[in-house]
């Protein structure tokens, strides 16, 4: 399943979106699994969750169903079960593979009121040039040093940022890969604070747009979903009458 998470749904949490997620199953009546054991749990997982006060249209999370139910149905039922900023874009069969090994890298959009374009590109050009740059920031195990630089696939500054906006305004794109520890978007706004003196005025609105497999070559990102839509089985045509849903599965409204 895909999901995005905008407006003020970017400042909950990763654990009020999973209490939100396991409302809107049980509200939409989807079959989910649960595992055995005194405390049972549905069948959920979560990987490469976006930081809080984040925006994102490519979260991903894989679901184990008791009974088969067409995708485009759990998607629909769902989706109407979330509160407003939560939206359910897509769901697929999953085909043998772990999710998590496809979610090799993200392109992030990082917007900067106050930041002059021709500042972000210098800065920008400065931070690519850099054998390395380090940050600092804290993590579970406490305040942790790593280079930021390493991980940045591919920066740019957008110079239609000041005229669509008119206003000093930047725009910065990047595809950043995963890795342990994870560089955030904001690592990078802080590497060009530090390799070139960048300082925004006022927090950056930092939105994933999307994840998935790692073209080296090109620095672009692949559909993670390639796999599963290849295997999948074909759905009815349009205009072809359909079964009902399983029990308690909600319809599209």
């Amino acid at each position: 399943m895909r999901y995005a998470k905008r407006g003020r749904m970017r400042f909950a949490s990763h654990r009020d979106i999973a209490r939100a997620l396991e409302r809107a199953i049980r509200k939409a009546g989807v079959p989910v699994a649960y595992s055995a054991g005194f405390t049972p749990h549905p069948k959920l997982s979560y990987t490469g969750a976006a930081p809080t006060g984040v925006a994102s249209e490519a979260e991903y999370f894989e679901m184990v169903l008791a009974e088969s139910v067409p995708p485009a149905r759990v998607r629909a039922g769902l989706d109407a079960a979330l509160p407003d900023g939560l939206d359910v874009v897509e769901a697929v069969p999953a085909e043998p593979g772990g999710l998590a090994d496809r979610l090799q890298a993200s392109q992030w959009r990082v917007e900067l009121p106050g930041v002059a374009p021709d500042d972000a590109e210098s800065a920008v050009a400065a931070f690519m040039a850099a054998d390395s740059v380090e940050v600092e920031r804290l993590t579970k195990k406490g305040r942790r040093r790593f280079d930021v630089r390493a991980a940045v696939v591919r920066l740019e500054s957008d110079a239609r940022a000041a005229r669509e906006h008119n206003a000093t305004y930047a725009i910065l794109r990047m595809v950043v890969r995963h890795t342990a520890p994870a560089v955030r978007p904001d690592d990078v706004v802080t590497g060009l604070r530090h390799a070139a003196g960048l300082a925004p005025p006022s927090s950056p609105m930092m939105t994933r747009l999307a994840q998935g497999p790692l073209d080296e070559g090109t620095g672009g990102i692949a559909d993670p979903f390639a796999t599963d839509r290849r295997g999948a089985t074909p759905g009815p045509a349009e205009g072809e009458r359909q079964a009902p849903p399983p029990s308690g599965i909600a319809g599209p409204t």
